[in-house]
């Protein structure tokens, strides 16, 4: 983890999500890239002209420098490496590229809770985020005094196509020094015994060189009220899920699962693009 980019619109939930980035980076000696996407005003479309012509262009700009030169005088910025950086668009290609760009490792974005995924950040760019990402995505709720993560759920149905997110969220523990609590969560709707379940997660793990595990086996009445229901029995720091890249967040796994993870849970969640 060596470079991390926030998303800002200088909101609140964007602050918390920033001193979470600079919690990670201190720890793992990593940077961060601080992008705010700035709307320009649709006068910059007219022929002939440019950003620099317009007026309203230009005082975006210095409000932007402002609120980021107030951000670099936050405590808890202090000996951490930022790049700040404004893009001129508000689309959620901006993010995604400059990814690639800055050949970032981790996505940490803000989230308003109560509206789930389609009001972070920038409204529904973020869940296109999430969606598109080909890095990990950590969606931050609430203020944290001190990030660390000791218990991390990973929910899946542990099939084939989830092997490579599984491989990134055994990363993301060991850097934590975490322990994974595997849990594939049966419902009505996907009944299995609770022999074949094990039989699956084994299967699936096999030939991994991580050991700090559980396996947890839950049934309940929907995937998202199981992952919600056994984390919080066992207070766990971060839940882990996958997302298929054009379907998103809402369905993971082969079926789907409702926005309401996201929304309803009041722990962090990071997303590994399958």
């Amino acid at each position: 983890m060596n470079k991390i980019l926030v998303p800002t619109d200088f909101s609140e939930q964007a602050g918390n999500a920033l001193k979470v980035a600079a919690m990670l980076a201190k720890a793992h000696n990593a940077e961060i890239y601080l992008l705010h996407m700035m709307e320009i005003p649709l006068q910059h479309n007219d022929q002939g002209s440019s950003q620099s012509d317009i007026p309203e262009t230009l005082f975006f700009m210095k409000l932007a420098q402002k609120r980021f030169e107030n951000l670099m005088a936050e405590d808890y910025l202090e000996g951490v490496t930022v790049h700040e950086t404004v893009k001129a668009d508000v689309t959620f290609n901006e993010i995604k590229d400059s990814c690639k760009e800055f050949d970032i490792d981790l996505i940490v974005m803000g989230s308003h809770g109560s509206s789930g995924l389609m009001e972070m950040f920038v409204g529904s760019n973020a869940e296109k985020v999430v969606r598109t990402s080909d890095v990990p995505v950590l969606v931050i709720k609430n203020e944290h005094e001190s990030f660390e993560v000791s218990d991390f759920v990973f929910a899946s149905d542990f099939k084939n196509d989830n092997r490579e997110t599984y491989k990134q969220a055994v990363k993301f523990a060991k850097a934590f020094g975490a322990k994974i609590h595997l849990l594939l969560v049966i419902t009505s709707s996907n009944f299995m015994t609770t022999y074949e379940a094990n039989v699956r997660i084994k299967d699936f793990i096999s030939g991994q060189d991580f050991d700090n595990y559980t396996i947890t086996i839950h049934n309940d009445t929907t995937v998202e009220h199981g992952i919600l229901n056994v984390s919080k029995d066992i207070d766990a720091d971060l839940i882990g899920i996958s997302t298929h890249g054009r379907q998103g967040i809402a369905h993971f796994f082969n079926g789907s699962i409702s926005e309401d993870l996201v929304n309803h849970a009041k722990r962090p969640v990071i997303t590994f693009k399958i």
